[in-house]
């Protein structure tokens, strides 16, 4: 039985989650609000201990699996990995700040690709002020690169799903493995990011400089201020190692598609890469493993797990149920309607209230709908497109780009909200519109 007290205080902890995820007062861990509006939604018994445990259940293999991603992540700062890229950018410049805008965004698409959307914020975001500042550019200089970069770094998450940890949630509950949310999904939305970036270079092209410094190469201090030992060997031959580590990492993430496919546990795969990748510099910089205890961020756990309690209670006290009812007669017809109309429903959710719980609710609104297996999964690979890529219309839209706002204001680099919504208010929609047709189009063609 739903009492009106049950409702009222599961509908209050989420407003009051989401309003102090997106406002943050002091710096405030995004984790924090989660696991109170978590409390508050099991104690207003909306979540049974039963429902707890079937929650841990669905988020334990992703989690694991990006926690894991983050270690990998940390220990190639820890080989000055991503100082080498950044060299490598203005290397292969040449001289060219148009060169350099499509530089900046490829190795922002394969950072996310390798890693995870969050950790590639968190990795170019430094990188690319060092950049920019030793190339003396100002401000507005600045901004295309550092925008699009960050747009291109979150909206990247969707070709592939492990590379977000609400994107792998969401697999397991609509019954998708990553071997088939690639293959329905990767060639779409790989056009739409090419879209998408097409389209941000147009925006950008007049402000973009058209030569830079030669002689502007990152060097000093690490750019992400890694405590690096003073003791560490120098790397000989430091673009094979390089080279290797990458490959390695691409061979890690390529056993996950296969274990994926062979109904082995994902973050099983992720965790043994993870492990040999820490051994691996345990004996070539004599790091010991302990330091990932300080340096991965657990908060995530916490955050996803406080947020999937509070969506589910959400579910239980009926709005899922309410969203069944509107969606039903709309989303049962042809695979481009359905499409169209889930992208845009959680591009607007995302919009009004971040992507992670948007894309919660409306995974769990599909799953209610009765729709047939392909219409499913077309319509929540286009939910997909509308968390990772809608969602970045305002800045509050993603937990990532909240982060990347925290880190331009710590390096005092102003981007307003004017200088964002121009930009994403011209290139998300036609971008968005074009690869939900081709999600429709491409699912046909391949089934």
């Amino acid at each position: 039985m739903i009492g009106s007290s049950m409702v009222t205080l599961t509908i209050a902890a989420f407003l009051m989650t989401v309003i102090l995820i997106l406002w943050r007062p002091k710096e405030l861990n995004e984790a924090i609000p989660a696991i109170g509006g978590a409390i508050l939604v099991i104690l207003s018994g909306s979540v049974s201990f039963a429902d707890l445990l079937k929650i841990t259940n669905t988020i334990s293999d992703a989690a694991i699996t990006i926690m894991a991603t983050i270690v990998m992540a940390i220990v190639l700062e820890s080989f000055g990995f991503f100082q080498w890229a950044a060299e490598g950018l203005m290397a292969r410049a040449k001289g060219s700040g148009i060169r350099l805008f499509w530089y900046v965004n490829l190795l922002c698409f394969l950072m996310t690709l390798f890693f995870n959307n969050d950790g590639s914020i968190m990795i170019t975001t430094p990188i690319l002020i060092i950049v920019l500042q030793n190339l003396g550019l100002k401000n507005h200089q600045k901004i295309p690169y550092l925008l699009s970069g960050a747009l291109i770094a979150t909206a990247s998450s969707a070709p592939i799903g492990v590379s977000n940890i609400v994107n792998l949630i969401a697999l397991k509950i609509v019954g998708m493995n990553l071997y088939m949310h690639t293959l329905m999904m990767f060639i779409p939305s790989t056009l739409g990011l090419i879209v998408f970036l097409l389209l941000l270079f147009l925006c950008f092209y007049r402000i973009l400089p058209k030569k830079l410094p030669l002689n502007a190469i990152v060097s000093g201090k690490h750019p992400l201020h890694v405590d690096l030992p003073k003791s560490m060997p120098v790397i000989k031959n430091r673009a094979k190692f390089m080279r290797n580590i990458l490959l390695f990492v691409f061979m890690v993430r390529v056993s996950l598609f296969a274990a994926s496919y062979m109904n082995i546990p994902v973050s099983l795969m992720a965790v043994i890469g993870s492990i040999i990748l820490l051994t691996w510099r345990w004996i070539y910089l004599k790091i010991s493993p302990i330091d990932m205890v300080k340096k991965t961020p657990w908060h995530i756990l916490v955050f996803a797990f406080g947020m999937y309690v509070i969506i589910y209670g959400l579910n239980n006290i009926g709005l899922t149920h309410m969203l069944v009812n509107f969606l039903k007669p709309l989303a049962s017809g042809d695979l481009l309607n359905g499409s169209l109309l889930m992208g845009g429903l959680v591009t607007v959710l995302s919009t009004l209230v971040n992507n992670h719980p948007a894309l919660m609710i409306g995974t769990l609104t599909l799953t209610g709908i009765g729709l047939d297996p392909l219409t499913l999964k077309v319509t929540y690979l286009a939910s997909v497109v509308g968390s990772d890529l809608g969602s970045l219309l305002l800045p509050i839209g993603t937990l990532a780009s909240l982060i990347w706002l925290h880190i331009l204001r710590q390096h005092k680099v102003k981007i307003s909200w004017k200088d964002y919504c121009k930009v994403t208010f011209v290139t998300i929609p036609p971008a968005l519109i074009f690869t939900l047709v081709c999600l429709s189009f491409w699912v046909k063609w391949i089934f």
